[in-house]
């Protein structure tokens, strides 16, 4: 995935400024593929100059609206439709867990002991963030809808995990 896809799936719903997709951003992707405020707006340039949105309207002090055009529109179909998403994800976390076997049998559960804690709090701030959320039945709804959930089963699934793990450190 890059950056420049999820700019361009947000302004499939409706056109946005600069700013409002960075709190779009902040509310809906950041789990998922969080981006600063100059990557937004860098990218924001590129995608203009190559006609795939287009400046909608312009407000005071610069602000700028933009707005998917047909070319950008079929960007990103091609992207969800016609590309293969990438496969293999480096894990941090799961290599550290490879290699627990050189340190003492207690700092091993120690770590394991904090994936699992991360994983409830990263669990609890995804249900929060649901909560907050005034779901409609707009697609940015419904399938942000389905991501979150996803994020919800898979801290539920590493949590469950880490204290398994745990157990099985002698």
């Amino acid at each position: 995935m890059s950056l420049r896809h999820a700019l361009l799936g947000l302004l499939s719903e409706r056109p946005a400024s600069g700013y409002d997709l960075l709190k779009l951003f902040e509310t809906s992707l950041a789990n998922v593929w969080p981006a600063t405020q100059s990557q937004i707006y860098t990218e924001l340039t590129k995608l203009a100059g190559s006609g795939l949105i287009a400046v909608a309207a312009e407000g005071p002090r610069g602000r700028k609206e933009y707005a998917l055009t047909d070319d950008g529109l079929a960007e990103l179909r091609h992207w969800l439709t016609e590309t293969t998403p990438q496969r293999t994800t480096r894990s941090d976390i799961l290599l550290r867990v490879f290699f627990l076997g050189v340190l003492r049998p207690d700092q091993a559960r120690a770590y394991l002991a904090e994936l699992t804690e991360m994983s409830e709090e990263s669990y609890e701030q995804l249900r929060r963030l649901s909560d907050s959320i005034d779901w409609d039945d707009g697609n940015l709804s419904v399938y942000g809808r389905i991501a979150l959930e996803y994020g919800l089963r898979f801290n539920a699934m590493r949590r469950e995990w880490a204290e398994w793990a745990a157990q099985q450190i002698t």
